[in-house]
């Protein structure tokens, strides 16, 4: 039966599996840890030579990316290549996941090197894409690369959004009195990280929010951030953007 990281969420302080009765691995431990402090993304685990994936993650990886995934020890597992990750990173945030890069901190000669040769290696999350923020070493295609083996990367990596903007609403209302009928004052911000464009504005809108939603239109962001006393008006529209 399939097994999760769930029947530890309060048992961190034992190896022991409840459902199962069964001993956690070392490298499993850790990834529950990681896991309770980064809920709602997809990890990629490094281990040597690969990237591996656990749990409900590692199903996750199966169905989107195509691979093949096996129960070992308390977990579903599935891993990839190394020198693939920027190719599977992209298209699981394509598919609308966030995904953290779970890096080693020691290499395997310093640690053989070292009094703790025996210990397991140590690992943190080094970088964590969505669309807005799909930038960074590991999922930088080298276009040095012009080798023959290299060619098939270019095919199979996702295409960029060209406009990728991550847009931040905020709302100022004078008083109570316009607040209620809509009126409002609204900023808006919307940034490109992989350029650095910034974009600004600032205007009134009012109860329709015709001016707020001309600009999200404009500037299709992949991602909004909204504050959590945004104006109903405001909200019904963004949700209504996004749902389509």
């Amino acid at each position: 039966s399939h097994k999760t990281y769930e029947s530890t969420q309060n048992t961190s302080d034992t190896s022991l599996n409840k459902r199962t009765k069964s001993i956690y691995t070392p490298l499993e431990l850790q990834f529950i840890e990681m896991k309770k402090q980064y809920k709602d993304a997809v990890l990629c685990v490094e281990c040597g030579y690969k990237y591996r994936f656990f749990g409900e993650d590692a199903e996750i990886a199966a169905k989107e990316l195509n691979i093949y995934c096996h129960q070992d020890h308390n977990f579903m597992t599935a891993s990839i290549p190394t020198h693939r990750l920027f190719v599977h990173v992209r298209r699981l945030v394509a598919k609308g996941y966030k995904v953290g890069v779970i890096k080693q901190m020691e290499t395997a000669a310093l640690k053989a090197a070292g009094e703790n040769k025996s210990s397991l290696f140590s690992r943190k999350l080094t970088a964590l894409y969505t669309k807005s923020t799909l930038i960074g070493e590991d999922i930088l295609f080298n276009k040095n690369m012009s080798s023959l083996s290299h060619l098939w990367c270019v095919e199979e990596v996702t295409a960029d959004v060209p406009d990728n903007y991550l847009l931040c609403v905020c709302e100022s209302g004078e008083n109570l009195k316009n607040r209620k009928k809509g009126d409002i004052v609204i900023g808006i911000m919307a940034i490109q990280p992989t350029t650095g464009e910034v974009i600004f504005d600032s205007f009134r809108d009012c109860a329709s929010r015709l001016e707020l939603e001309s600009r999200v239109l404009r500037l299709q962001p992949v991602e909004i951030i909204v504050p959590s006393s945004l104006s109903d008006p405001s909200e019904k529209l963004i949700n209504s953007i996004t749902s389509m």
